[in-house]
């Protein structure tokens, strides 16, 4: 078995296109969002935030009115209803106990479709099962891993120590045919035939309500970007592209922390300049996205310009 690439911000640099003088909303990407619910608006908005910082063209939102007035008055660029899109973010704010049965047969038709899907929280339940169909990137945490690992009849793993944890995701991304990227401290993605990631770029201060909705978007938005450049290739790219998102995050998660974009080898962060240990600050997933351009710029500034 290979071993898990460490994810670095080199590696994240290679799954971001600057945009040339020829682009327009299309080629760069345009992401269609289905998340949020009555109960869970804030899901939604989050995603949508999420997508537009990390950069692409076009986010279409489609889900409940309460929750796209709620999404256009934050993000009044983003584009309500169906249409045109070169990759899908479901589930994040939804739950699938209360999930009507229109819903659930739209999300299964994306699922069974031919444009990749980043599938979070409340649509997860439908992947188990789910016949043919499009490239999947599945987020879930520890608690929803567990009920995939028991879906998909595996044997539910101890999420420590890191070796079985990442043995686990392997496993469930062999099982079901599509890439896991399993969050926490350390996040794990896998895609089916072996090949792993760890990425550690973050902050326990991420560790908070919404984070989670963020990184949706962040995915979906680099899955999007890299299917308007290249649909017939982006299913083998999307375990790198997962990857990528969850590094962006977590620098996203340091800026908004007040550390520095990348974490030396030691307990506790410095400030360049400075010799004070910096611990940090609290953050809200709404302050995560909004400092993913920054993350963002800290990325491409390692893509080779020529």
């Amino acid at each position: 078995m290979m071993e898990p690439v460490v994810w670095t911000a080199a590696h994240a640099a290679a799954s971001f296109h600057v945009p040339q003088h020829g682009d327009d909303k299309y080629s760069r990407g345009v992401l269609g969002v289905r998340t949020g619910s009555i109960a869970y608006p804030g899901a939604a908005v989050l995603g949508v935030e999420a997508a537009w910082r990390t950069g692409l063209g076009m986010v279409r939102y489609v889900g409940p009115e309460v929750v796209g007035a709620c999404v256009l008055t934050a993000r009044p660029e983003t584009v309500l209803g169906e249409g045109r899109v070169q990759a899908w973010l479901v589930g994040s704010g939804t739950d699938a106990s209360s999930r009507g049965r229109a819903e659930t047969q739209a999300i299964a038709a994306l699922l069974e479709g031919t444009i990749p899907v980043v599938v979070d929280a409340g649509a997860l339940d439908l992947v188990v099962g789910s016949v043919g169909g499009a490239p999947l990137v599945l987020t879930p945490h520890d608690r929803e891993f567990a009920r995939l690992e028991e879906a998909a009849g595996l044997s539910s793993a101890p999420a420590t120590p890191i070796g079985l944890r990442i043995a686990a995701t392997r496993a469930l991304a062999d099982r079901l045919g599509h890439v896991v990227l399993r969050k926490g401290a350390a996040t794990i993605v896998a895609a089916p035939g072996g090949w792993c990631a760890t990425v550690n770029a973050g902050t326990p201060w991420l560790a908070t309500a919404g984070t989670g909705d963020v990184l949706g978007g962040v995915i979906g938005a680099l899955v999007a970007a890299h299917a308007a450049r290249d649909a017939s290739g982006v299913a083998d790219d999307l375990g790198a592209l997962a990857a990528s998102g969850a590094w962006v995050h977590g620098v996203a998660g340091r800026i908004a922390a007040g550390l520095a974009p990348e974490a030396p080898d030691t307990d506790t962060d410095t400030r360049a300049g400075t010799n004070d240990a910096v611990w940090g600050r609290p953050i809200t997933a709404l302050d995560v996205a909004h400092a993913l351009p920054a993350a963002v710029a800290s990325v491409i500034a390692r893509v080779d310009p020529r």
